[in-house]
């Protein structure tokens, strides 16, 4: 099963790691030093040209072990659609 995050992006359900609120786990500097060393890597991708609400941390082999996905839909939302499926 894969989780549609805005924008035709996809991710396999089972490769998700975590689904971040992107206002309140911003706010830590060990999050955002993360976030800084995974853009530098490339492995960020943006859903959305909108103002991003939450970020989904999955495992990808082909960015160094993980990826991390920026979309405009809350992390309420996007757990809401994982929990439709009764796999998380």
């Amino acid at each position: 099963m894969y989780l549609h995050v805005g924008n035709n992006q996809n991710i396999r359900i089972k490769d998700i790691i975590g689904i971040f609120d992107a206002d309140t786990a911003t706010v830590s500097a060990i999050t955002k030093k993360y976030l800084s060393a995974a853009d530098h890597n490339k492995s960020v991708k943006f859903a959305s040209e909108e103002i991003p609400k939450s970020f989904v941390l999955y495992k990808d082999p082909k960015n160094n072990g993980y990826g991390i996905c920026f979309s405009q839909l809350s992390s309420a939302s996007l757990f809401g659609r994982i929990g439709s499926f009764g796999d998380f």
